[in-house]
């Protein structure tokens, strides 16, 4: 029987922060600003610099469950209680691109009237949880996603038609290196990723927060068996023909997919999973690290 982790009690000292840390955010808010400006200019209107195309916004109720223990019943989750939220379903880019390239998804659920105390200058009463399709971060540091970051930036609005292609070469070659345990994130983010159906996905915070008086990494886990019949299923957004001849691309498939489950079916997720390491280990793989699932 698999042994379950020991919470991990918060503490100011399980952080590790790099001395170059605060230099590093700085050119991400920059190279964040180029890719905002890049974007305005093509659309004529504000898009987000990441995340920008979404597929479907779906909204349900967040069911906060009596008796929890003692470590799960903590801030949001500290009473039984129901909330609205709000769900937004995404793919990774700061530009809105062919559903043709398979890109990581993510997912974002905004919850409605969270009483309680608040970050200094924190206003509203919603609670925001910021997810991906992948149990961890893949970039171990603020100054990686750095440097995985310009590259988005100089490739923003940039041959799409190029990135299609590229996409549909980077998908098998990513699927035979998974075979092997060699999947490469990078080769994932540029489109070799599985066109996946987003509504089977798992959704992760990957990075781990404080969550009270612990610490814990956040998950969105399919339940109902309308999810879970999507797991693994691919959407096909390749480039098709019009009556006319000419090339259209399906660039809405995702969000069509998306839309008729909407109007057909009922989605039941495990809301929020708890998730935690022993506090074992942390010397050679800091709390702080992405890297832990």
């Amino acid at each position: 029987m698999m042994s379950i982790p020991s919470p991990v009690l918060y503490s100011d000292d399980i952080e590790t922060l790099r001395d170059d840390e605060g230099e590093t955010i700085e050119q991400l808010c920059q190279t964040f600003d180029k890719i905002l400006e890049t974007t305005a200019e093509d659309y004529g209107k504000a898009v987000r610099s990441v995340h920008a195309k979404a597929h479907g916004i779906l909204e349900g109720t967040l069911t906060i469950l009596d008796e929890l223990p003692e470590e799960l019943a903590q801030g949001l989750f500290a009473a039984p209680a129901k909330h609205d939220v709000v769900l937004r379903i995404s793919t990774n880019p700061g530009d809105i691109l062919n559903d043709a390239i398979s890109l990581p998804r993510g997912l974002a659920m905004k919850v409605m009237d969270v009483a309680g105390e608040r970050l200094p200058d924190a206003v509203g009463t919603t609670q925001d949880f910021v997810l991906v399709n992948a149990p961890i971060f893949e970039m171990k540091n603020a100054e990686r996603f750095l440097a995985n970051l310009k590259l988005l930036a100089a490739t923003t609005d940039k041959a799409e038609g190029a990135k299609v292609a590229l996409s549909k070469v980077l998908r098998p070659l990513q699927a035979a290196l998974d075979t092997v345990g060699l999947a490469s994130p990078k080769i994932g983010g540029m489109g070799g990723v599985p066109n996946t159906d987003p509504l089977g996905e798992t959704y992760y915070s990957a990075t781990p927060f404080r969550y009270g008086d612990y610490v814990a990494k956040f998950g969105l886990f399919p339940v109902s068996q309308d999810l879970l019949s999507r797991k693994d299923e691919t959407i096909d957004a390749t480039m098709t023909r019009t009556p006319s001849g000419t090339r259209s691309a399906k660039k809405c498939e995702v969000f069509t997919v998306i839309g008729n489950f909407a109007c057909n079916y009922v989605a039941t997720w495990k809301s929020i999973r708890w998730r935690i390491r022993r506090r074992s280990g942390m010397k050679s793989c800091p709390l702080s690290s992405p890297l832990h699932v």
